[in-house]
């Protein structure tokens, strides 16, 4: 009996100690602690800054007694450097730590896994932050966080900062032992992630497109995501039987996007634009989606970032393309000016099949500011609309939406539907009608929208509490941009493959020879690309369609060229050298060239040397001792249309260059509306020569319209035998002034514009291919006592 009592006194003390709370200093005290940890383990970890430590969280807890590492002081204990976390096992907690301004090397800050055999199930990560924390080389691909396993959680946490490339978190579905996961991504923060200018920049992701069609039934709620511009798919839905409720989007630039997979249920979400640009809403592909009782407001995206977007789907899709719609059910949103709702998007040669077997029922719209809202770019006959209500002055489809004037009441800045609104509703109901209203009210009338009439709550998502209970108060650090120099080597994509090792500020130095890209190519961050005689940019012959463009220059970034020939001469005829943004980023950029060529841009389905896209604006275009030659169109700046006092440059200028054998204008710079004498829209051209442009009776040569200050100066333009009228000036700040124009028509100057020193007479080339003028030339400065007219040597 002593002996027996003897060893369950034993048992018992073996139990107490070995449960113990263990404080722990450094990463060998941390080791030694968590060899030893049993259920109801508890290992706290000293506050302070703890740099370049590979914590690993494992053993084999129990959901009454799991194992839990915490920091001392939640948010006092800092994991800086090359600090990353790995937790497997079952039942581990990690909770209260703070991954701050590092400069990580790894694919994965925190992972739910030690290896490819080893997983977290049951484990959580929770009430910590990760901020700032990434590599100084920027195109590092790394993700945050990354969800293995089973049952694991990621709550309370503050995700804010990420600027590299990556998703923030990832769900992954690689293997048996990942699919029906049932994770739970819970109450965190999501904070400003930078716009990335290119894919993978997604905030969460769900599965891949390889594992698209597995089930992982993965929850995504009450969680926050403000400023999340990384890329058009904050969320990016890519497996089955996914849940996304009571989420808040708050002025993030992109949508919850179901790119792949099939059967994810939305709902009670809602969306926040606060009229900023790009920002959207829930766009769809593939299957079986049931979207329901959403809020959507001020989302002034478009096209694919329109409130509610349905896509075409590619015939025979393989799993990374875009799938058919089907049998998808989108009831009872309300969504308040806003951007378009759009039905067939991306409708192309490829992009082919409209949405089937789909119903859009009990949605209101409202819109008070004279936006379009709706866009059908497809046939929708595979779309069955009941009882959609629209109140709005614009133009609307009465055969899908019945207008009506709601009767509103604010709850504070939300409008609330009244019960004076007896059209509200709806005798429409099937199987996927939600049951309960957007605050979980019953719904004991089918009311259209996603309130009850005379609400009075909040929806769960502008109440929920997200981030950890400590508030960090995180500063984005004062980063040092660390100049870069890399040589590249002529080839094929040698040139891609150095432009992905760029940071914020990179100089790429090219040698002689041929430089062949056959993908366009995204410039962020200030971009030196210089070349020396003999270093020529163009794409490889055989495409499977023309390549758009070469470079496209993004938001807040610069390109500098320098020293290279642009050859757009392949059998499927590239179509633009430089680009702007994206429609509708208008984000300032800069483009400074400097002895280029560009030559055989002679796509005539609007193609042209240089294109800005609508809504996009650039700073500085400046274009020295270049070449612009053999081309259909040169700078194509007219793309603004609708808007009142738009335009796409502040200012162009063109020195030293010229312009030769273009078809059609080499500038064509537009502001819309009239012209307005507000200092604003800035062309310079000096010294340059327009030779054989636009040879036609009607074209303009230099096209300005509504420009409010125009100087053309020491400029010669001639060999446009059709021509009459080269430039049309109008206004007091357009002048010309000490210039030759020959056999090109006449300039015609209104509206207080000035001539001044304009001649009509043959320029009398010693050289005509170079533009070396004769002794006895007007364009020499001694000829006619003011400058020199045509090409200087700088």
């Amino acid at each position: 009996m002593k002996s027996i009592f003897l060893h369950f006194f034993i048992c018992i003390s073996i139990a107490i100690f070995s449960q113990e709370t263990k404080t722990v200093a450094n990463i060998d005290e941390y080791k030694s602690a968590i060899k030893k940890a049993v259920p109801g383990s508890k290992i706290v970890l000293k506050n302070g800054v703890w740099k370049d430590v590979a914590l690993e969280a494992f053993g084999t807890g129990t959901k009454e007694n799991p194992i839990v590492i915490k920091a001392e002081n939640a948010g006092k204990v800092i994991l800086t450097g090359n600090s990353t976390l790995k937790i497997y096992g079952a039942y581990i907690i990690v909770e209260g730590l703070w991954f701050k301004d590092g400069n990580p090397t790894s694919k994965s800050i925190v992972s739910f896994r030690k290896n490819s055999t080893q997983f977290a199930n049951n484990c959580r990560f929770t009430h910590s932050t990760i901020s700032y924390y990434n590599p100084e080389d920027k195109s590092i691909n790394s993700h945050w966080v990354d969800l293995w396993g089973k049952n694991n959680r990621v709550d309370h946490n503050n995700f804010t900062g990420k600027t590299n490339d990556g998703t923030t978190l990832v769900v992954w579905l690689k293997g048996d032992e990942h699919v029906e996961n049932n994770h739970r991504i819970d109450h965190n923060f999501f904070g400003y992630r930078p716009e990335l200018g290119k894919n993978g920049g997604e905030t969460i992701r769900i599965g891949t497109s390889a594992n698209s069609m597995k089930s992982s039934k993965t929850i995504v709620e009450n969680n926050t995501f403000k400023n999340c511009d990384g890329e058009i798919e904050i969320i990016s839905n890519k497996s089955a039987d996914n849940i996304y409720r009571n989420n808040l989007f708050l002025g993030s630039q992109g949508t919850l996007t179901l790119r792949h997979g099939n059967n994810a249920l939305v709902e009670n979400n809602v969306f926040i634009g606060n009229n900023v640009k790009k920002t959207g809403g829930i766009r769809v592909i593939n299957e079986g989606h049931i979207i329901r009782n959403n809020l959507l407001i001020g989302l002034l995206g478009d096209g694919f970032r329109g409130p509610i977007v349905i896509m075409n789907g590619v015939p025979n899709s393989p799993l990374n393309r875009y799938h058919q719609v089907k049998n998808v059910n989108i009831q009872n949103n309300t969504i308040i000016n806003c951007g378009p709702i759009e039905f067939g998007a991306g409708k192309d040669d490829e992009r082919t099949l409209p949405p089937l077997n789909s119903v859009f029922a009990n949605n209101l719209i409202s819109n008070n500011q004279g936006n379009n809202v709706l866009t059908i770019t497809d046939d929708i006959s595979g779309i069955s609309f009941y009882n959609n209500i629209v109140d709005s002055n614009t133009f609307t489809n009465s055969t899908l939406f019945k207008k009506e004037t709601i009767d509103w009441k604010l709850l504070q800045a939300f409008p609330m539907p009244t019960d004076k609104n007896s059209f509200l509703v709806s005798n429409y109901k099937d199987e996927k009608s939600p049951l309960k209203d957007i605050v979980y009210a019953d719904r004991d009338q089918n009311i259209i929208g996603a309130f009850n009439f005379n609400n009075l709550k909040f929806p769960q998502a502008l109440l929920a509490k997200t981030g950890p209970y400590w508030k960090p108060k995180i500063v984005a650090p004062v980063v040092k941009i660390k100049e870069k120099e890399i040589e590249v080597e002529p080839g094929t994509a040698t040139m891609a493959s150095a432009l992905k090792k760029a940071t914020d500020k990179t100089t790429f130095l090219l040698k002689e020879g041929v430089y062949y890209i056959d993908k366009t190519k995204k410039i962020s961050g200030k971009i030196t690309i210089r070349g020396t005689k003999g270093t020529i940019i163009k794409a490889n012959d055989n495409l499977p369609k023309n390549l758009n463009y070469f470079f496209r220059v993004q938001e807040n970034s610069t390109l500098i060229l320098e020293n290279i020939t642009f050859d757009g001469d392949n059998d499927t005829r590239v179509k633009y050298a430089v680009v702007s943004p994206d429609k509708e980023n208008n984000g300032l950029y800069n483009l400074f060239v400097k002895n280029c060529v560009f030559k055989n841009f002679k796509n005539t389905n609007g193609g042209s040397i240089f294109k800005a896209y609508n809504g996009t604006l650039a700073d500085t275009l400046q274009f020295v001792n270049s070449k612009f030659l053999d081309s259909y169109r040169g700078l194509n700046l007219s793309y603004e249309k609708n808007n009142f006092g738009k335009y796409n440059a502040n200012h162009i200028i063109i020195h030293n260059s010229i312009f030769k054998d273009i078809e059609e204008f080499a500038i064509n710079y537009t502001k819309t509306g009239p012209l307005m004498n507000d200092g604003k829209g800035n062309l310079q051209i000096t010294n340059s020569i327009f030779s054989k442009v636009n040879n036609n009776e009607k074209g303009n040569i230099i096209r300005v319209r509504s420009i409010p200050d125009v100087v053309i100066k020491n400029t010669v333009i001639e060999g446009s035998y059709n021509n009459k009228t080269p430039i049309q000036l109008f206004g007091r700040g357009n002048k010309i002034i000490n210039s030759l124009i020959y056999s090109s028509g006449f300039v015609k100057a209104t509206n207080g514009a000035i001539k001044e020193n304009v001649y009509y007479k043959n320029p009398k080339w010693d050289d005509k291919e170079l533009f070396i003028p004769s002794e006895k030339s007007i364009l020499r400065k001694e000829n006619n006592t003011m400058e020199t007219i045509g090409l200087i040597n700088d």
